[in-house]
């Protein structure tokens, strides 16, 4: 027998095919989706007072508490006292991603302000070196959250998504593909 080829403008006959209204509808959809999500995380932000109430650990310094990969539910509330070892995702000025360690040492003024020093677990010295120039301790205002629960490895995604950028489009190309040729059954 011969070999028969599909050809793809077929695809794209299908496209036109599916009515104006259907396509529309398949974008609000998907608009729906994306703002639902963003409702829900600025939601999470007001109830645990963290900027980002969920992380995804992307080194190895905490293991064996946390591996490259789990996914960390975050609070922040400013009441709460900060106690050595508890775990705190901090940020450090001029760096753009925050770290996850452990609270080692703590500080406390007679006026009630806490500087603490952290390090990860599986490092061998505390984050001094991690801190600005001139920085030794940490102080409240630096702590964007603290560790409350984690999913193993579900956040793996984001770190292939960070190690090879081209997995992103691709996923992100799979997505919106779905997304617009899913028929309503």
């Amino acid at each position: 027998g011969r070999c028969r080829g599909v050809p793809a403008m077929d695809l794209f006959g299908d496209l036109r095919r599916m009515n104006k209204r259907q396509l529309y509808y398949q974008v609000l959809n998907f608009a729906m989706i994306v703002s639902s999500a963003l409702m829900i995380w600025k939601g999470l932000i007001v109830i645990t007072g963290s900027e980002s109430p969920i992380v995804v650990v992307l080194s190895g310094s905490m293991e064996p508490a946390f591996h490259r990969g789990d996914l960390l539910f975050l609070t922040n509330f400013h009441d709460d006292p900060i106690r050595a070892g508890e775990i705190v995702v901090f940020k450090v000025e001029g760096r753009d991603i925050p770290i996850v360690h452990r609270v080692i040492k703590i500080h406390e003024k007679e006026n009630g302000n806490i500087k603490f020093l952290t390090k990860g677990d599986n490092n061998e010295v505390d984050d001094r070196g991690l801190y600005k120039e001139g920085q030794n301790w940490l102080e409240k205002k630096d702590v964007v959250g603290r560790a409350r629960g984690f999913l193993p490895y579900v956040g793996m995604v984001t770190i292939i998504m960070n190690d090879y950028p081209k997995f992103k489009y691709a996923l992100l190309a799979v997505m919106g593909a779905y997304v617009l040729l899913k028929r309503e059954s």
